[in-house]
């Protein structure tokens, strides 16, 4: 208010009075904010010109008109939603929290919120992107169960794209509903994404293993070079083997993508694939399955208790072996671009980490009820996320990037 009355302060009459000038305060208001609830009294401002026309008025940017909940209110509520607390007790909760004054936060306002977000969401979901480019893209979908519609939508999933700005600030660019995580789906988002004007093809995508996205981008933008998610990959070699051997496999992953330059990592990729092959495929000692051969009454019988421990053994551990080494230049890309990206571009972590709420939700409720506040939800939660997302390291190295200079395990070229 100060500020608009400095502003104003040559606005004078015939006398040489100011125009402009203080009138008091406004009634007082009570405002529920994370301290609890303040009561405000804000300044007012009036204008003595003459002419209505050229009268002006004073608005504060602190103190909306009518705002009776400060915006970490806003931002709680989903927050709220999101940690499982069901639509009934929101009163209850915000009571204890905020006290007696919170009163006015009941079902039906949860429900008008929950049509607001939606609104918000249907109106992001159409932006214009023209003119915008990403130069990184996470994708990952987002399994979730739709409680009150059709057996179809039951097997929703969330197909969630984030982007990194040539600043290096990532957003989150694309939230929509497929069925699993099929080509056809994937490419309906990114062909919409293309029609409203992201024409520039991102240098690099990660994402974990599911085909439709790899074929859709294939499609959509095949100039975009594939990354593959190294915790989804983890993750799937150690579920095809034994929880005894998982810890000493999973430091030897760790060993291959952290590798500090590509033939590094394709040295300790070399040893994963000769230990485990050879140790796992040949000669994995279950002892119930080979006590079973050495207790045979017969030779017939243990002939064949052998041969069942092979087929079960030698096919188990193989397939965690060919489930690694299908991937393998798709899992090491990322040594083609600045090292400083590399702890950003190895995972899909900046989805997960950010939409690990959503599944508590899920598992809380056993699902939101309809597709639409799905959306939303994940909608907000990302809005409210994204302002405490980190700035990719070495951001003033993507101008290289998009200028299509080399980078040879993580050092520009013609630099090393």
């Amino acid at each position: 208010m100060q500020e608009f009355l400095q502003e104003h302060q040559d606005r004078r009459d015939a006398q040489g009075n100011r125009l402009v000038v203080r009138n008091g305060h406004q009634a007082a208001r009570k405002i529920v904010t994370g301290a609890g609830t303040l009561e405000v009294k804000q300044p007012r401002v009036r204008d003595n010109s003459p002419r209505a026309s050229e009268r002006v008025q004073f608005s504060s940017a602190i103190l909306p008109p009518y705002l009776r909940r400060s915006k970490a209110i806003e931002e709680f509520i989903p927050w709220l939603y999101l940690k499982g607390i069901s639509t009934g007790d929101f009163s209850e909760a915000l009571q204890t929290l905020l006290g007696e004054h919170a009163r006015g936060f009941s079902a039906n306002v949860i429900v008008r919120l929950k049509e607001q977000w939606t609104a918000e969401y249907e109106q992001w979901s159409r932006r214009d992107l023209t003119g915008k480019q990403y130069v990184y893209l996470w994708a990952d979908g987002i399994h979730v169960n739709v409680r009150l519609e059709d057996t179809e939508n039951k097997k929703q999933c969330l197909l969630v794209v984030m982007g990194a700005t040539v600043d290096g600030h990532k957003e989150l660019l694309a939230v929509q509903d497929g069925y699993r995580e099929s080509t056809q789906s994937w490419t309906e988002l990114l062909v919409d994404l293309q029609r409203r004007g992201l024409s520039l093809a991102p240098k690099l995508a990660t994402g974990d293993g599911a085909l439709g996205f790899w074929a859709a981008l294939r499609q959509v933008y095949p100039e975009t070079r594939e990354q593959r998610c190294w915790v989804h990959k983890t993750a799937n070699v150690l579920n095809k083997l034994p929880k005894s051997v998982q810890p000493r496999a999973k430091a030897d992953l760790h060993e291959i993508w952290m590798a500090e330059t590509r033939e590094q990592a394709n040295q300790a990729f070399d040893t994963f694939l000769a230990k485990y092959q050879a140790k796992y495929a040949d000669a994995c000692a279950c002892k119930a399955d080979l006590h079973e051969i050495w207790m045979a009454e017969t030779r017939e019988q243990a002939n064949q208790a052998f041969d069942t421990f092979l087929a079960k053994y030698q096919a188990k551990y193989a397939d965690a072996c060919a489930c690694l080494e299908k991937d393998r230049e798709a899992l090491l890309t990322f040594y083609d671009f600045p090292a400083e990206h590399w702890t950003h571009l190895r995972t899909t972590n900046p989805i997960e980490s950010t939409f690990a709420t959503i599944r508590l939700r899920h598992r809380r409720t056993k699902g939101n009820g309809t597709r639409k506040t799905s959306l939303a939800m994940m909608f907000k939660l990302a809005q409210a996320a994204q302002k405490r997302w980190k700035r990719l390291h070495g951001s003033e190295q993507l101008g290289l990037v998009i200028e299509g200079k080399v980078f040879v395990d993580g050092v520009q070229e013609d630099a090393a």
